[in-house]
C-alpha cells in the first residue's frame, strides 16, 4: 500500500484537506470540492469514511476498522482511495487552509515546506515599485530573502515598464548566476505578471524585449528627440489598491514557483486589466538567433546559403491558388505568430469600411512604409482575397513578411566599396532605375514628391558600405546588393542609408518556393503596370463573362450595389505572363472615386482573381450622400486629388482600347503545372530569355519559420516613378504599342500613388 506524499508511520491519515467529506447512510459517501464532488458507494467504505478524519495514524485506522471490515479489504482499499489521491498523510502542524490550496495544485504541502525553505528569493525593484513592501509579502508569504542573485534560488523583479533598459542587466546577473526569475509590474491600469526567465530552453528578458519594441515603434520619433534609451515614461495611473493587488499576485506567482508548481502560463505575460478584470495570456518564444540567449549567426548562416528549390505540389484543397498549403492552414500553422504583447503581427482583423461580400483583412503598421500613415493606401500590412480566410492569411503572411524584411543587425554583411568587391556586385542602378534627369533634381524633386518616389543621392561606387548576399538563380552563383537595398530600416548606426529598401520583390509564403513565385510575379505585375501607366497606353479589355467564375459574379454585384461600374484590362507584357488590372469607377456624381488593383500569374485566372480583390484595398473611403470626398482633410493631398478630380474623360488610358478585341482565358498560353519548383524553374527560363538574372535572398528568420524572401530581377521596372532609360521606354516600341518611345517629358505626371 502507498499514499501519497509518503511520511513516518506516527503521522495521522485521512482524506485531503480540501475535501468535505459527508456520508449518507445507506447511500454513498460524497467527497466535496472546489473541483466538484466524489461519490464514493458502498458499506465498507461508509464505516472507512469517519476514520479518515485525520485524527488516526495508518494503523490505528486499520485497527479500529478491522472488527468490521476484514484487514485485507481495509488494505486495498486504503490503498485505492491513496491513488486517487483522495487521502494522505497530514501534518498536524500544518495550515488547513493553506494544504487544501497546495493540494488542489497537486502539491503536498510538506514538500512545498521543503521547496520553499530550501529556495531563498532575491528581489529587485526598479522605477517607482517598493522593494520593501516586497520583501514584507515575501516575508509574510513564507519566503526567505537572499541579498543577491548569486545566492538566491529565484529572483522577483518588479518594475514600471517591461521594456525598463535596467532589466537587460538584471537578465544578464540572474542568468549568469543560473537563477530562474519572474518580471511583473505591479502599478498601471493593467497588472502584468510574468513570464518566468531563465528556464532550461526558455527565453530570456531580451527575446521578449525584441518582441515588444516593435509594437512601440509610434514612440520612435519621440525617444529620438528626447534622447532616451528605452521607452517615453508616462505618467503614473493606478491606484493603492491595485499596487497592492499587482503585488500580491507577483509574491503568489514567485511562491508557486519555489512551492515547484508548474503549469503553462508560467511562460506567459499575464495581463490583468483592473478597470474589467479582464485577463489574457501572451506566451513568449524563444528566439533561436537572441543574441543573450541563442545563436546569433543563425540568420547571417542562412542568408549566405544558396536557394536551391526542391519538389513541392500544390496544395489540392479549394483555395489553394497554386500554392503550397491553403489558406486554412497557413492560418492555424502560424496564428501563435500573433499577439499584441509577444507576437510579430500585433492583430488580425477585417478592414473597417470594407463593403458588405468583399474580403480585406489589416494586420498593423506596414514596416516597409517611409512616409506617414496618411501618405498612402499601403501604409498598413493588409490582405485580400475571395474569402474572408484568404484575406487573413494574406495579412497574416504580408506583416510577417514586412517584420522579416526588417534590418534587426545579424543579417549576412560584407562591408566593401562597390569597386572592391568586382564582378559579385549588382550595380544598385540596375535595380533602382532612376534617371539622370531625377537625380539632377533630386533637390526640388524630393521637395514636392512623397517619400514613396524620393531619389536618393547618387551611387558613390568608391565609399565602403554593408552588402549582403543573393542567390541566383539563373547564374547558380552569389551575388551582392547594398544591405540598406535589402532591409527596411535604420543600419548599426542608427541611420537609414541610402540606396532605399522599398518592398517590391518581398514574399511569404507557405515554402520557400512558393514565395520565390509569389515575388518573381510581384516584379512581373509592377513591370508591366510601370510601362503602361507612365506610357498612358490604351490596352485590351479582359472579357470578364468569359471567365465564368462564380466569386467574380458575386463581385461584380457588391460594385453594381455600390453605384461602381468594374472592368479589367489585360496588361501582359513581352514577359508574356498575364497581368491584370481592375478598374472601378462611380458612375454617378462629378467625383468618379477611380480605383484600380493588379494582378499577375501564370494562371490568367489567378492573375483576373488577384486583380479584382486587389482593387477593394484601394478603395476611397464611404462619405454620407451627396457629401464630396474633397471635403475630407484626412486624406493626403495625392489621393484627394486622384479620386475626386481625375476621371476616365482626363485619364483615358484607364479605359480599354476599343480596337483590340477582348481578352478570354484561350487568349493566354497557360500550361498548368502541379509542382511549384516548376514554377520556379519557368521564372527562371522568362528571366534568363530575356538577358536577365533572378536574385532571391533568404529572409526567413529562425523565430518565424514561415518562409520569407526578396526577388530582385535587375532591369523589371518598379511601378513608381522611376525614369532610368530601359525598358520603361523600349518594351512598347518593341512590341509595337508605341511607334517610338515616349520622350521623358511626356510621361504621366500622375505617379502610382499605391
Amino acid at each position: 500500500m502507498t499514499l501519497t506524499g509518503q511520511a513516518p508511520a506516527a503521522l495521522p491519515v485521512g482524506f485531503k484537506r480540501h475535501l468535505r467529506v459527508e456520508t449518507v447512510s445507506g447511500e454513498a459517501v460524497y467527497l466535496l470540492s472546489e473541483r466538484g464532488t466524489t461519490v464514493l458507494r458502498g458499506p465498507q467504505v461508509e464505516l472507512l469514511a469517519p476514520l479518515l478524519d485525520g485524527t488516526r495514524t495508518l494503523s490505528a485506522v486499520i485497527a479500529e476498522a478491522t472488527p468490521v471490515v476484514p484487514a485485507t479489504d481495509v488494505g486495498q482499499l486504503i490503498a485505492a482511495l491513496a491513488r486517487a489521491g483522495l487521502i494522505g498523510y497530514r501534518d498536524p502542524r500544518a495550515d488547513s487552509a493553506a494544504a487544501a490550496y497546495w493540494e488542489l495544485a497537486g502539491l503536498g504541502s510538506a514538500g512545498v515546506e521543503a521547496a520553499v525553505g530550501m529556495t531563498p528569493v532575491h528581489v529587485v525593484a526598479l522605477g517607482r515599485t517598493d522593494g520593501e513592501a516586497a520583501r514584507a509579502e515575501c516575508a509574510a508569504a513564507g519566503l526567505t530573502l537572499a541579498p543577491d542573485p548569486e545566492t538566491a534560488g529565484f529572483g522577483l523583479v518588479l518594475c514600471d515598464d517591461y521594456l525598463e533598459p535596467a532589466l537587460a542587466g538584471t537578465d544578464a546577473r540572474f542568468r549568469a548566476a543560473g537563477r530562474p526569475w519572474l518580471l511583473a509590474r505591479p502599478g498601471g491600469p493593467e497588472v502584468w505578471v510574468g513570464p518566468v526567465f531563465g528556464t532550461e530552453d526558455g527565453p530570456c528578458w531580451s527575446c521578449l524585449a525584441q518582441r515588444m519594441r516593435g509594437h512601440r515603434s509610434s514612440q520612435a520619433p519621440v525617444r529620438h528627440a528626447l534622447g532616451l534609451r528605452g521607452p517615453v515614461p508616462l505618467p503614473e495611473a493606478t491606484l493603492t489598491a491595485v499596487r497592492m493587488m499587482g503585488l500580491h499576485s507577483a509574491v503568489l506567482e514567485a511562491l508557486k514557483w519555489v512551492a515547484e508548481m508548474r503549469y503553462e502560463g508560467q511562460g506567459a505575460v499575464c495581463r490583468l486589466d483592473t478597470r474589467t478584470l479582464r485577463s489574457t495570456h501572451h506566451p513568449v518564444a524563444r528566439r533561436p538567433q537572441c543574441p543573450q540567449c541563442g545563436d546569433p549567426g543563425l540568420m547571417a548562416a542562412r542568408g549566405r546559403r544558396p536557394v536551391v528549390p526542391v519538389s513541392r505540389p500544390k496544395a489540392v484543397a479549394a483555395g489553394s491558388n497554386h500554392r503550397a498549403l491553403p489558406a486554412a492552414e497557413v492560418i492555424e500553422r502560424y496564428r501563435h505568430l500573433v499577439d499584441p504583447v509577444t507576437g510579430i503581427v500585433a492583430g488580425l482583423r477585417p478592414a473597417p469600411g470594407t463593403p458588405d461580400g468583399l474580403n480585406r483583412w489589416v494586420s498593423g503598421r506596414n514596416l516597409a512604409w517611409r512616409g506617414t500613415s496618411a501618405e498612402g493606401l499601403r501604409s498598413h500590412s493588409g490582405g485580400k482575397g475571395v474569402t474572408p480566410q484568404e484575406a487573413e492569411a494574406g495579412a497574416l503572411c504580408e506583416a510577417v513578411e514586412r517584420y522579416c524584411g526588417t534590418r534587426q543587425g545579424d543579417e549576412a554583411v560584407t562591408e566593401e566599396s562597390f569597386t572592391g568587391l568586382g564582378d559579385a556586385a549588382v550595380h544598385p542602378d540596375a535595380v533602382q532605375l532612376f534617371s539622370g534627369r531625377q537625380y539632377r533634381d533630386r533637390a526640388v524633386w524630393n521637395a514636392t514628391h512623397g517619400a514613396m518616389h524620393a531619389v536618393p543621392p547618387p551611387f558613390d561606387e568608391g565609399a565602403r558600405r554593408e552588402w549582403t548576399p543573393l542567390w541566383s538563380l539563373t547564374g547558380q552563383r552569389q551575388r551582392l546588393l547594398p544591405t540598406s537595398m535589402l532591409y527596411f530600416g535604420q543600419g548599426p548606426d542608427g541611420v537609414e542609408h541610402a540606396p532605399w529598401a522599398d518592398s517590391n520583390g518581398n514574399a511569404a509564403g507557405s515554402s520557400i518556393e512558393d514565395a520565390v513565385v509569389q515575388g518573381f510575379l510581384e516584379l512581373v505585375e509592377r513591370d508591366a503596370v510601370a510601362l503602361w501607366w507612365y506610357n498612358r497606353l490604351r490596352r485590351p479589355a479582359v472579357d470578364l463573362d468569359a471567365f465564368d467564375e462564380p466569386w467574380l459574379a458575386r463581385t461584380r454585384e457588391v460594385y453594381a450595389r455600390s453605384g461602381r461600374s468594374l472592368w479589367v484590362l489585360d496588361l501582359t507584357s513581352d514577359l508574356g505572363i498575364p497581368v491584370m488590372a481592375a478598374v472601378s469607377r462611380h458612375e454617378e456624381g462629378a467625383e468618379q472615386r477611380i480605383s484600380f488593383g493588379f494582378g499577375a500569374h501564370f494562371d490568367p485566372r489567378l492573375a483576373l482573381r488577384r486583380a479584382v480583390t486587389e482593387m477593394c484595398q484601394l478603395l476611397p473611403p464611404d462619405t454620407p450622400p451627396g457629401e464630396p470626398l474633397a471635403r475630407r482633410t484626412d486624406l493626403a493631398a495625392e489621393l484627394r486629388t486622384w479620386w475626386c478630380f481625375q476621371t476616365v474623360q482626363n485619364q483615358p488610358y484607364l479605359l480599354p482600347d476599343p480596337l483590340e478585341s477582348r481578352r478570354v482565358p484561350s487568349s493566354y498560353a497557360y500550361v498548368p503545372r502541379a509542382d511549384l519548383k516548376a514554377d520556379v524553374a519557368a521564372a527562371e527560363s522568362v528571366v534568363r530569355a530575356h538577358g536577365m538574372e533572378l536574385l532571391v535572398l533568404d529572409q526567413t528568420r529562425p523565430d518565424v519559420e514561415l518562409p520569407v524572401v526578396k526577388v530582385v530581377v535587375p532591369g523589371l521596372r518598379h511601378f513608381w516613378a522611376r525614369f532610368g532609360p530601359g525598358r520603361l521606354f523600349d518594351v512598347p516600341v518593341r512590341l509595337g504599342w508605341r511607334q517610338k518611345p515616349t520622350p521623358y517629358a511626356e510621361l504621366n505626371p500622375v505617379f502610382l500613388f499605391v
